[in-house]
């Protein structure tokens, strides 16, 4: 019985313990939160927008200025981005990025060869799924959410536009966590090349969009084409960002929450262990004092 007393005993003061960290990971992802919440919030009007001008250029443009980043050809080889965190106790943040990642390969690319169907990973809990795998990965801006910065983001967004205007890659589908709530995330699968044209809307007046452009039409969109889609990519990275630290938040908030019953019902045991060790050693005292009253 004083063993069993010992093992509750033991496992309270564990769960108080782990109690404790998942409260202040809570709190520390709060805090984190708020600044990552803010910034995708004031950036995700800005690049909307600049996304839907973006498919109304290539859409308007048509054969007088060619934009290479819309021209469409034979999937042969694809670029799978999938943007995860670098740390775990997030619920199932990541698991979703990889199932939908596995879900889009399976659906859309099964028929090229596994190393045609290319993973960049941005976040290392990503990688860790993926590293024995026949696919071809790249690492190369795995540690990207260390110095999440615009300038930062520029580069890998770089790499992905030289390798589609290479030819190393014919179609880019990027899968992120999109930022609702601090208990909601929406897993997004969005092609970011070639550039998708408007589809027209059922029911509406089929109207070409047109732009006055100021200097030439083709100096203009060359130049501004490449910088909306740092922009789309760089609100991609910031709303998994958000998205990241309010799953880690309502994952910590309900193992918090597990722990406090947890608790409720190792102490309800730990005190009828307590009674029955109370009430056998009153039992064995009478027992002992009946004895001897007989003898």
């Amino acid at each position: 019985m004083a063993g069993k007393l010992k093992e509750v005993r033991t496992r309270i003061t564990s769960v108080i313990s782990t109690q404790q960290i998942t409260k202040a990971m809570k709190m520390v992802s709060a805090a984190k939160l708020r600044r990552a919440q803010d910034r995708i919030l004031q950036m995700r009007p800005y690049a909307l927008k600049m996304g839907e001008l973006l498919s109304n250029i290539a859409d308007a443009a048509g054969q007088d200025v060619k934009i290479d980043f819309a021209q469409s050809r034979e999937v042969k080889s694809v670029l799978l981005v999938a943007i995860t965190s670098d740390k775990g106790l997030c619920g199932a943040f990541n698991a979703n990025v990889m199932k939908q990642i596995r879900k889009t390969i399976e659906d859309d690319y099964n028929h090229l060869p596994k190393a045609n169907v290319k993973i960049m990973f941005i976040g290392k809990k990503g990688y860790d799924v993926y590293k024995r795998s026949a696919y071809t990965l790249n690492t190369d801006f795995m540690n990207l959410f260390t110095a999440v910065d615009f300038e930062n983001v520029s580069r890998a967004t770089s790499y992905i536009k030289e390798g589609f205007l290479k030819g190393e890659f014919d179609e880019v589908q990027v899968v992120y966590n999109k930022f609702k709530n601090a208990a909601t995330q929406i897993l997004e699968t969005e092609q970011f090349l070639p550039i998708k044209k408007l589809e027209p809307v059922a029911g509406a007046k089929n109207v070409k969009s047109d732009y006055i452009y100021d200097p030439e039409k083709e100096q203009m969109i060359l130049e501004l084409v490449p910088k909306i889609l740092n922009t789309s990519f760089y609100r991609y990275i910031l709303d998994s960002n958000a998205s990241e630290h309010g799953a880690r938040m309502t994952a910590m908030d309900k193992a918090s929450d597990n722990a406090n019953e947890l608790l409720k019902e190792l102490k309800i045991s730990y005190n009828r262990a307590r009674q029955a060790a109370i009430t056998t050693e009153l039992t064995e005292i009478v027992s002992g004092a009946a004895a001897l009253q007989g003898n």
